[in-house]
């Protein structure tokens, strides 16, 4: 089973930890955020998000935010207060960025998000990179360790119940290289916890994000003329809202609470409703047919998905987001149904 309940809340701070202080009402306030990938679509959401807290009160007055990643925006599109630093997620040179910063809080949103052929790059980018970020915050005694899974870590089966919760075991394995390596960073963590409780985790596992202007393999599937499904499978999808995402994430730096969170609209939309709402076929073929075509197209070099990876749309993993309601007190905004209104209008479907 997945360690998810070791350290969920051993948080304690030692004397010679990096505090932050504590606002009203048991609020954390945090002095100095750093956000890894913070230059990437969620990272800049939440960077916009953060931006604003420089000198709207006294509590946030002296608030630094910190901005890593490989590529950096223009200098047009920087914002002002923050400070954006050129270096990638495995360079050891990030750990003297957590500390010439005084970095108190980190948001760890840097990875490979769409795969392609080499797993080497990704593994050391995913998995590595973790290692090192996780490295540096224990070098430096960063407080609060804050990161993007993904419900892709409890992997593809016939066997999920009908809605997975976080105590459910993560079981992603080598077939799908994102999910697999999701599933090492969180047995990482849960190694962390227990060696050093004083950094304090919160750990999200999304579902699919949506928004406006998102272009990724899930949209890129639903944008074709017809949509593809396999027979005598859950093909539902849980979505969740890219603003729903970021906002969940400034909740996390703001709270003392630990843990691990499926981060999930309400609801859930099968292949079916998703075609019959973009008004597209929808065509649900039997596994061996699919596993065929996907053999011989990557045989032909038309894709890089092969048979092995059918489980993908033929079992998804369902997230319960009960556990995100009611210990960490976030409600999405936007239901799944809500989300892919958004999804349509954006794509002029509704």
């Amino acid at each position: 089973m997945s360690d998810n309940k070791d350290g969920e809340n051993s948080g304690e701070s030692t004397d010679d930890a990096i505090d932050s202080d504590q606002g009203e009402a048991g609020r954390r306030v945090p002095r100095s955020v750093l956000i890894t990938g913070g230059a990437g679509y969620l990272g800049g959401k939440l960077v916009r998000r953060l931006s604003r807290r420089n000198g709207m009160d006294g509590r946030d007055g002296d608030f630094r935010l910190v901005v890593t990643d490989i590529r950096l925006p223009t200098e047009q599109e920087r914002l002002p207060g923050v400070s954006y630093e050129q270096v990638d997620i495995r360079d050891p040179a990030l750990a003297e960025v957590i500390g010439r910063h005084r970095i108190d809080t980190v948001v760890h949103l840097a990875a490979v998000v769409s795969p392609g052929r080499d797993r080497d790059l990704e593994h050391s980018v995913d998995v590595g990179g973790t290692r090192n970020l996780l490295d540096a915050c224990l070098a430096h005694r960063v407080r609060r360790l804050i990161v993007t899974s993904s419900g892709a870590a409890y992997g593809y089966f016939a066997d999920h119940p009908e809605w997975l919760d976080e105590d459910h075991e993560l079981r992603a394995d080598e077939t799908f290289s994102y999910a697999w390596h999701k599933r090492q960073v969180e047995e990482m963590l849960a190694t962390a916890r227990r060696q050093a409780p004083h950094l304090e985790q919160v750990i999200f596992r999304p579902c699919t994000i949506l928004g406006r202007g998102v272009d990724n393999r899930i949209t890129q599937l639903f944008d074709r003329p017809w949509l593809v499904g396999v027979r005598g499978g859950d093909d539902r999808f849980v979505l969740v809202w890219d603003e729903d995402v970021a906002r969940a994430l400034e909740v996390a730096i703001d709270s003392h609470t630990t843990g691990i969170f499926n981060l999930a609209g309400d609801g859930a939309l099968g292949m079916d409703e998703l075609a019959r709402r973009m008004g597209k076929a929808y065509r649900p073929l039997p596994a061996w047919m699919l596993k065929s075509a996907l053999w011989l197209g990557r045989k032909l070099g038309l894709t890089d998905y092969g048979p092995e990876q059918v489980r993908f749309l033929q079992y998804r993993p369902v997230l319960s987001n009960r556990r995100l309601k009611e210990e960490l007190g976030f409600q999405p905004e936007k239901s799944s149904s809500e989300v892919f209104d958004l999804f349509l209008e954006d794509r002029g479907l509704q």
